[in-house]
Protein backbone atom coordinates (compact mmCIF):
# COMPACT_ATOMS: atom_id res chain seq x y z
CA UNK A 1 0.00 0.00 0.00
CA UNK A 2 0.85 3.90 -0.61
CA UNK A 3 -0.24 6.39 1.83
CA UNK A 4 0.35 9.92 0.75
CA UNK A 5 0.01 12.72 3.26
CA UNK A 6 -1.32 15.89 1.68
CA UNK A 7 -0.11 19.21 4.04
CA UNK A 8 -1.59 22.69 3.11
CA UNK A 9 1.75 24.75 2.76
CA UNK A 10 0.84 27.84 6.11
CA UNK A 11 -2.42 27.06 5.69
CA UNK A 12 -4.08 30.21 7.81
CA UNK A 13 -2.02 32.35 6.04
CA UNK A 14 -2.43 30.74 2.80
CA UNK A 15 -6.47 31.59 2.94
CA UNK A 16 -5.69 34.96 3.66
CA UNK A 17 -3.61 35.16 0.26
CA UNK A 18 -6.14 33.34 -1.89
CA UNK A 19 -8.39 36.04 -1.69
CA UNK A 20 -5.76 38.76 -2.11
CA UNK A 21 -3.60 39.40 -4.75
CA UNK A 22 -1.86 41.90 -3.64
CA UNK A 23 -0.13 39.49 -0.51
CA UNK A 24 1.56 36.88 -3.09
CA UNK A 25 4.69 38.00 -1.89
CA UNK A 26 4.34 39.76 0.93
CA UNK A 27 5.14 38.79 4.87
CA UNK A 28 2.28 36.89 6.30
CA UNK A 29 1.23 36.53 10.00
CA UNK A 30 -1.83 35.32 11.44
CA UNK A 31 -2.59 36.32 15.33
CA UNK A 32 -4.59 34.05 18.08
CA UNK A 33 -7.83 34.76 20.05
CA UNK A 34 -7.77 38.73 20.77
CA UNK A 35 -4.88 39.07 18.86
CA UNK A 36 -2.54 37.65 21.18
CA UNK A 37 -0.08 35.56 19.75
CA UNK A 38 1.50 34.61 16.36
CA UNK A 39 0.00 31.29 15.24
CA UNK A 40 0.52 31.20 11.41
CA UNK A 41 3.60 32.78 9.51
CA UNK A 42 3.94 32.54 5.96
CA UNK A 43 7.55 31.24 4.84
CA UNK A 44 8.57 35.45 4.26
CA UNK A 45 7.52 36.13 8.04
CA UNK A 46 9.16 32.91 9.34
CA UNK A 47 12.89 34.34 6.96
CA UNK A 48 12.17 37.89 9.33
CA UNK A 49 12.92 35.40 12.08
CA UNK A 50 8.90 35.86 13.24
CA UNK A 51 8.52 33.39 15.87
CA UNK A 52 5.49 30.92 16.45
CA UNK A 53 3.32 31.92 19.21
CA UNK A 54 5.51 35.46 19.96
CA UNK A 55 3.48 37.77 21.38
CA UNK A 56 2.16 40.55 19.57
CA UNK A 57 3.33 43.45 21.39
CA UNK A 58 6.99 42.16 20.87
CA UNK A 59 6.90 41.78 16.82
CA UNK A 60 4.89 44.90 16.25
CA UNK A 61 7.57 47.51 15.35
CA UNK A 62 9.25 44.44 13.55
CA UNK A 63 5.89 43.50 11.60
CA UNK A 64 5.36 47.38 10.94
CA UNK A 65 9.03 48.00 9.60
CA UNK A 66 9.13 45.56 7.07
CA UNK A 67 5.29 45.86 5.89
CA UNK A 68 3.91 42.64 7.18
CA UNK A 69 0.38 42.11 6.64
CA UNK A 70 -0.92 41.24 10.06
CA UNK A 71 -4.67 39.55 10.59
CA UNK A 72 -6.92 38.38 13.03
CA UNK A 73 -7.78 34.22 12.88
CA UNK A 74 -10.43 33.81 10.95
CA UNK A 75 -11.71 30.75 12.06
CA UNK A 76 -14.82 30.42 9.94
CA UNK A 77 -12.98 31.35 6.53
CA UNK A 78 -10.30 28.75 7.49
CA UNK A 79 -12.64 25.82 7.94
CA UNK A 80 -15.08 26.56 5.30
CA UNK A 81 -11.68 26.53 2.96
CA UNK A 82 -10.11 23.34 4.31
CA UNK A 83 -13.50 21.64 3.76
CA UNK A 84 -13.25 22.54 0.13
CA UNK A 85 -9.33 21.39 -0.01
CA UNK A 86 -10.51 18.29 1.37
CA UNK A 87 -13.71 17.79 -0.58
CA UNK A 88 -11.30 18.68 -3.80
CA UNK A 89 -8.20 16.25 -2.56
CA UNK A 90 -10.81 13.13 -1.68
CA UNK A 91 -12.71 13.60 -5.23
CA UNK A 92 -8.99 12.33 -6.36
CA UNK A 93 -8.23 9.34 -4.58
CA UNK A 94 -9.59 6.05 -3.83
CA UNK A 95 -9.90 6.82 0.21
CA UNK A 96 -9.10 9.69 2.52
CA UNK A 97 -8.34 9.73 6.00
CA UNK A 98 -8.91 13.91 6.91
CA UNK A 99 -6.37 14.16 10.00
CA UNK A 100 -6.78 17.32 10.47
CA UNK A 101 -7.97 21.30 9.37
CA UNK A 102 -4.72 21.19 7.27
CA UNK A 103 -3.35 17.73 6.68
CA UNK A 104 -5.05 14.35 5.28
CA UNK A 105 -3.51 10.96 4.58
CA UNK A 106 -4.75 9.41 0.94
CA UNK A 107 -4.12 5.93 -0.60
CA UNK A 108 -2.88 5.98 -3.81
CA UNK A 109 -2.22 2.56 -4.93
CA UNK A 110 -2.94 1.47 -8.47
CA UNK A 111 -3.67 4.64 -9.94
CA UNK A 112 -3.09 5.65 -13.49
CA UNK A 113 1.03 7.07 -14.21
CA UNK A 114 2.34 6.20 -11.20
CA UNK A 115 2.17 8.07 -7.56
CA UNK A 116 4.61 10.91 -8.33
CA UNK A 117 2.85 11.74 -11.29
CA UNK A 118 -0.85 11.29 -9.79
CA UNK A 119 0.46 13.18 -6.35
CA UNK A 120 1.45 16.39 -8.52
CA UNK A 121 -1.61 16.35 -10.08
CA UNK A 122 -3.69 16.21 -6.98
CA UNK A 123 -1.47 19.10 -5.56
CA UNK A 124 -2.09 21.19 -9.20
CA UNK A 125 -6.10 20.33 -8.83
CA UNK A 126 -6.00 21.37 -4.89
CA UNK A 127 -4.28 24.84 -6.11
CA UNK A 128 -6.12 25.46 -8.88
CA UNK A 129 -9.76 25.00 -7.46
CA UNK A 130 -9.29 26.28 -3.94
CA UNK A 131 -5.98 28.85 -4.28
CA UNK A 132 -4.21 26.72 -1.75
CA UNK A 133 -0.73 25.37 -2.01
CA UNK A 134 0.18 21.85 -0.38
CA UNK A 135 3.02 19.65 -0.28
CA UNK A 136 2.37 15.98 -0.50
CA UNK A 137 4.81 12.69 0.63
CA UNK A 138 3.95 9.59 -0.60
CA UNK A 139 5.64 6.04 1.37
CA UNK A 140 4.69 2.76 1.93
CA UNK A 141 3.88 3.88 5.96
CA UNK A 142 2.22 6.93 7.53
CA UNK A 143 4.94 7.79 9.19
CA UNK A 144 7.41 7.49 6.30
CA UNK A 145 4.81 9.33 4.33
CA UNK A 146 5.03 12.11 7.13
CA UNK A 147 8.75 12.20 6.88
CA UNK A 148 8.74 12.57 2.75
CA UNK A 149 6.41 15.24 3.47
CA UNK A 150 7.96 17.58 5.78
CA UNK A 151 11.28 16.75 2.92
CA UNK A 152 9.60 17.97 0.12
CA UNK A 153 8.80 21.76 1.95
CA UNK A 154 12.12 21.43 2.80
CA UNK A 155 13.45 21.06 -0.32
CA UNK A 156 12.71 23.59 -3.24
CA UNK A 157 14.02 21.45 -6.09
CA UNK A 158 11.16 18.50 -5.00
CA UNK A 159 8.38 21.01 -6.04
CA UNK A 160 6.18 19.92 -3.82
CA UNK A 161 6.18 16.19 -3.98
CA UNK A 162 8.02 13.44 -2.67
CA UNK A 163 7.89 9.62 -2.83
CA UNK A 164 10.23 8.55 -0.77
CA UNK A 165 12.86 6.21 -2.96
CA UNK A 166 13.92 2.43 -1.44
CA UNK A 167 17.45 1.41 -0.22
CA UNK A 168 20.76 3.56 0.19
CA UNK A 169 18.27 7.35 -1.21
CA UNK A 170 15.61 6.52 1.62
CA UNK A 171 18.32 6.47 4.30
CA UNK A 172 20.37 9.56 2.65
CA UNK A 173 17.35 11.59 2.95
CA UNK A 174 16.29 10.01 6.10
CA UNK A 175 19.46 11.10 7.68
CA UNK A 176 18.14 14.33 6.81
CA UNK A 177 15.48 14.72 9.18
CA UNK A 178 16.03 15.39 12.75
CA UNK A 179 14.81 12.81 15.20
CA UNK A 180 12.39 15.60 16.78
CA UNK A 181 10.68 16.00 13.29
CA UNK A 182 9.46 12.11 13.10
CA UNK A 183 5.95 11.51 13.58
CA UNK A 184 5.34 10.67 17.05
CA UNK A 185 8.64 11.30 18.33
CA UNK A 186 8.05 14.44 19.33
CA UNK A 187 10.06 17.38 21.98
CA UNK A 188 10.38 15.03 24.82
CA UNK A 189 11.39 12.09 23.49
CA UNK A 190 13.82 13.75 20.82
CA UNK A 191 15.38 15.50 24.28
CA UNK A 192 16.10 11.80 25.74
CA UNK A 193 16.98 10.49 22.38
CA UNK A 194 20.03 13.73 21.66
CA UNK A 195 21.39 12.50 25.14
CA UNK A 196 22.09 8.78 23.87
CA UNK A 197 22.95 10.23 20.63
CA UNK A 198 20.29 10.10 18.55
CA UNK A 199 19.94 13.13 16.10
CA UNK A 200 18.03 12.42 12.64
CA UNK A 201 15.70 9.63 11.94
CA UNK A 202 18.08 7.16 10.34
CA UNK A 203 19.85 7.00 14.04
CA UNK A 204 16.32 6.37 15.49
CA UNK A 205 16.40 3.42 13.04
CA UNK A 206 19.63 2.10 14.11
CA UNK A 207 18.66 1.54 17.83
CA UNK A 208 17.55 -1.79 19.08
CA UNK A 209 14.15 -3.12 18.63
CA UNK A 210 13.83 -3.68 22.21
CA UNK A 211 15.07 -0.89 23.45
CA UNK A 212 12.45 1.25 21.56
CA UNK A 213 10.17 -1.10 22.76
CA UNK A 214 10.82 -0.47 26.64
CA UNK A 215 11.94 3.29 26.87
CA UNK A 216 8.94 4.34 24.09
CA UNK A 217 6.34 1.82 25.04
CA UNK A 218 4.38 0.33 21.93
CA UNK A 219 3.79 4.15 20.58
CA UNK A 220 7.01 4.23 20.28
CA UNK A 221 7.77 0.67 18.93
CA UNK A 222 5.11 1.28 16.11
CA UNK A 223 7.23 4.18 14.79
CA UNK A 224 10.10 2.46 14.75
CA UNK A 225 8.28 -0.39 12.48
CA UNK A 226 6.94 2.38 10.21
CA UNK A 227 10.31 4.18 9.55
CA UNK A 228 11.82 0.68 8.51
CA UNK A 229 8.59 0.47 6.32
CA UNK A 230 6.30 -1.64 8.17
CA UNK A 231 2.49 -0.33 8.39
CA UNK A 232 0.82 -0.42 11.58
CA UNK A 233 -1.51 2.66 11.31
CA UNK A 234 -4.11 2.18 8.51
CA UNK A 235 -6.51 4.65 7.39
CA UNK A 236 -9.21 5.69 9.66
CA UNK A 237 -12.23 6.64 7.23
CA UNK A 238 -14.44 7.65 10.25
CA UNK A 239 -13.18 9.82 12.61
CA UNK A 240 -13.41 8.12 16.13
CA UNK A 241 -15.73 10.40 18.79
CA UNK A 242 -14.38 12.36 21.37
CA UNK A 243 -14.20 11.64 24.55
CA UNK A 244 -13.99 14.51 25.60
CA UNK A 245 -15.35 18.66 24.32
CA UNK A 246 -13.84 21.41 24.97
CA UNK A 247 -15.21 25.19 24.23
CA UNK A 248 -13.30 27.98 25.66
CA UNK A 249 -11.81 31.71 24.82
CA UNK A 250 -10.06 34.66 26.28
CA UNK A 251 -12.56 37.16 26.76
CA UNK A 252 -12.01 40.99 24.49
CA UNK A 253 -11.94 42.84 27.72
CA UNK A 254 -11.58 41.74 31.62
CA UNK A 255 -15.64 40.38 32.55
CA UNK A 256 -16.07 41.36 36.80
CA UNK A 257 -20.10 40.77 36.73
CA UNK A 258 -21.31 36.94 37.34
CA UNK A 259 -24.10 38.23 34.36
CA UNK A 260 -21.48 38.32 31.74
CA UNK A 261 -19.72 35.38 32.67
CA UNK A 262 -22.88 33.39 32.44
CA UNK A 263 -23.51 34.97 29.17
CA UNK A 264 -19.73 34.10 27.93
CA UNK A 265 -20.67 30.50 29.24
CA UNK A 266 -23.71 29.84 28.03
CA UNK A 267 -22.50 30.56 24.42
CA UNK A 268 -19.54 28.01 24.78
CA UNK A 269 -21.42 25.56 26.27
CA UNK A 270 -23.46 25.76 23.32
CA UNK A 271 -20.90 25.67 20.58
CA UNK A 272 -19.56 22.27 22.89
CA UNK A 273 -23.16 20.85 22.42
CA UNK A 274 -23.81 21.52 18.61
CA UNK A 275 -20.37 19.23 18.18
CA UNK A 276 -21.37 17.16 20.69
CA UNK A 277 -25.12 16.43 18.80
CA UNK A 278 -22.98 16.08 15.56
CA UNK A 279 -21.15 13.16 16.12
CA UNK A 280 -24.49 11.67 18.04
CA UNK A 281 -23.28 11.67 21.65
CA UNK A 282 -24.31 12.35 25.23
CA UNK A 283 -22.50 14.09 27.72
CA UNK A 284 -22.24 12.10 31.65
CA UNK A 285 -21.01 15.35 33.08
CA UNK A 286 -20.12 18.89 32.54
CA UNK A 287 -16.73 21.35 33.89
CA UNK A 288 -16.14 24.68 34.29
CA UNK A 289 -13.66 26.63 34.87
CA UNK A 290 -12.39 30.61 35.11
CA UNK A 291 -9.67 32.39 35.65
CA UNK A 292 -8.06 35.99 35.37
CA UNK A 293 -4.97 37.20 33.65
CA UNK A 294 -1.86 35.32 35.31
CA UNK A 295 0.39 37.92 32.87
CA UNK A 296 -0.79 41.02 35.11
CA UNK A 297 0.97 41.58 37.98
CA UNK A 298 0.26 43.20 40.95
CA UNK A 299 -3.47 42.33 40.30
CA UNK A 300 -5.36 39.53 42.55
CA UNK A 301 -5.62 36.43 41.20
CA UNK A 302 -7.77 33.42 41.02
CA UNK A 303 -8.68 30.47 39.25
CA UNK A 304 -11.06 27.60 39.96
CA UNK A 305 -12.48 24.66 38.52
CA UNK A 306 -15.60 22.15 39.38
CA UNK A 307 -17.14 19.34 37.83
CA UNK A 308 -21.11 18.29 37.94
CA UNK A 309 -22.84 14.83 36.81
CA UNK A 310 -25.51 15.13 34.41
CA UNK A 311 -28.52 11.91 35.18
CA UNK A 312 -28.78 10.69 32.81
CA UNK A 313 -26.62 11.79 30.25
CA UNK A 314 -27.77 14.76 27.63
CA UNK A 315 -27.25 16.46 24.71
CA UNK A 316 -29.16 19.47 25.28
CA UNK A 317 -28.36 22.97 25.30
CA UNK A 318 -30.84 24.10 27.79
CA UNK A 319 -30.07 21.41 30.68
CA UNK A 320 -26.11 21.57 29.85
CA UNK A 321 -26.38 25.62 29.89
CA UNK A 322 -28.57 25.04 33.17
CA UNK A 323 -26.43 23.24 35.21
CA UNK A 324 -22.70 24.59 33.78
CA UNK A 325 -24.60 27.92 35.26
CA UNK A 326 -25.08 26.29 38.80
CA UNK A 327 -21.61 25.13 38.43
CA UNK A 328 -20.55 28.76 37.88
CA UNK A 329 -22.08 30.30 40.69
CA UNK A 330 -20.28 27.86 42.59
CA UNK A 331 -16.88 28.83 41.75
CA UNK A 332 -17.67 32.64 41.14
CA UNK A 333 -15.80 35.38 43.67
CA UNK A 334 -16.84 38.87 43.36
CA UNK A 335 -13.42 41.66 42.88
CA UNK A 336 -11.52 39.79 40.54
CA UNK A 337 -10.69 40.67 36.90
CA UNK A 338 -11.91 37.59 34.64
CA UNK A 339 -9.93 36.95 31.37
CA UNK A 340 -10.86 33.59 30.33
CA UNK A 341 -13.71 30.91 31.49
CA UNK A 342 -14.96 27.68 29.39
CA UNK A 343 -16.12 24.08 29.61
CA UNK A 344 -15.43 20.60 29.03
CA UNK A 345 -18.46 17.78 28.24
CA UNK A 346 -16.90 14.88 29.71
CA UNK A 347 -18.77 11.19 30.28
CA UNK A 348 -19.37 11.27 26.53
CA UNK A 349 -21.62 8.06 25.56
CA UNK A 350 -23.26 7.09 22.10
CA UNK A 351 -26.49 8.93 21.95
CA UNK A 352 -28.22 5.56 20.31
CA UNK A 353 -27.70 2.52 22.72
CA UNK A 354 -27.44 4.28 25.57
CA UNK A 355 -29.14 2.82 29.28
CA UNK A 356 -32.28 4.42 29.82
CA UNK A 357 -33.14 5.66 33.57
CA UNK A 358 -35.41 3.95 35.44
CA UNK A 359 -36.57 7.83 37.06
CA UNK A 360 -36.65 9.85 34.09
CA UNK A 361 -38.65 9.38 31.13
CA UNK A 362 -36.55 10.01 27.45
CA UNK A 363 -37.01 14.00 26.53
CA UNK A 364 -38.62 13.42 22.91
CA UNK A 365 -39.81 17.16 23.03
CA UNK A 366 -36.45 18.00 23.33
CA UNK A 367 -34.68 16.14 21.08
CA UNK A 368 -36.64 17.27 18.35
CA UNK A 369 -36.24 20.72 19.34
CA UNK A 370 -32.47 20.58 19.44
CA UNK A 371 -32.63 18.75 15.96
CA UNK A 372 -34.77 21.93 14.47
CA UNK A 373 -31.83 24.31 16.10
CA UNK A 374 -29.43 22.53 14.35
CA UNK A 375 -31.05 22.03 11.09
CA UNK A 376 -31.88 26.16 10.93
CA UNK A 377 -28.09 27.33 12.24
CA UNK A 378 -26.64 24.84 9.25
CA UNK A 379 -29.09 26.43 6.49
CA UNK A 380 -29.07 30.09 7.79
CA UNK A 381 -25.98 30.45 9.49
CA UNK A 382 -24.84 30.04 13.31
CA UNK A 383 -26.69 32.21 15.99
CA UNK A 384 -29.32 32.45 13.39
CA UNK A 385 -31.43 31.24 16.50
CA UNK A 386 -29.53 30.74 20.27
CA UNK A 387 -30.63 30.57 23.39
CA UNK A 388 -31.54 33.73 25.23
CA UNK A 389 -29.18 33.25 28.25
CA UNK A 390 -26.02 33.76 25.50
CA UNK A 391 -27.35 37.32 25.40
CA UNK A 392 -27.38 39.73 22.79
CA UNK A 393 -24.77 42.50 23.27
CA UNK A 394 -21.67 40.18 24.35
CA UNK A 395 -19.24 42.74 25.22
CA UNK A 396 -16.93 39.96 26.43
CA UNK A 397 -16.40 39.10 22.75
CA UNK A 398 -12.94 38.66 21.53
CA UNK A 399 -11.03 41.18 19.55
CA UNK A 400 -10.53 40.48 16.04
CA UNK A 401 -9.85 43.61 15.06
CA UNK A 402 -8.04 42.88 11.73
CA UNK A 403 -9.84 40.14 10.71
CA UNK A 404 -10.22 39.46 6.85
CA UNK A 405 -13.91 38.96 5.47
CA UNK A 406 -15.53 35.47 5.45
CA UNK A 407 -15.57 35.61 1.89
CA UNK A 408 -17.21 32.30 1.25
CA UNK A 409 -20.08 31.77 3.95
CA UNK A 410 -21.18 35.34 4.62
CA UNK A 411 -23.01 37.13 1.88
CA UNK A 412 -22.51 40.59 3.14
CA UNK A 413 -18.76 39.79 3.05
CA UNK A 414 -18.44 38.19 -0.57
CA UNK A 415 -15.66 39.12 -2.33
CA UNK A 416 -16.22 41.46 -4.86
CA UNK A 417 -14.61 41.19 -8.70
CA UNK A 418 -14.80 44.42 -11.13
CA UNK A 419 -14.33 43.92 -14.83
Amino acid sequence: MLFALMDCNNFYASCERAFDPALARRPVVVLSNNDGCVIARSQEAKDLGIRMGEPEFKCRERCARAGVAVFSSNYTLYGDMSARVMATAGALAPRMEVYSIDEAFLELDGLPGGPEPYARMIRERVRRDTGIPVSIGVAPTKTLAKAANRLAKKDPSMRGVLVLPEGEARRELLARLDVEDVWGIGPRHGRRLRERGVRTALDFMALPREFVRKTMTVGGLHTWLELHGTPCLPLELAPKPKQSIVSSRSFGRPVTSLEHLREALGQYISRAAEKLRAQKSRAASILVFVQTNTFIEGEPQYSASQSQALDPPTDATPRLIAQGAAVLERIFRPGFRYKKAGVMLCGIEPAQGAQLSLLHAPDERGGRLMAALDRVNARWGRDTLFSAACGVERTWRMRQGRRSPRYTTVWEELPVARA
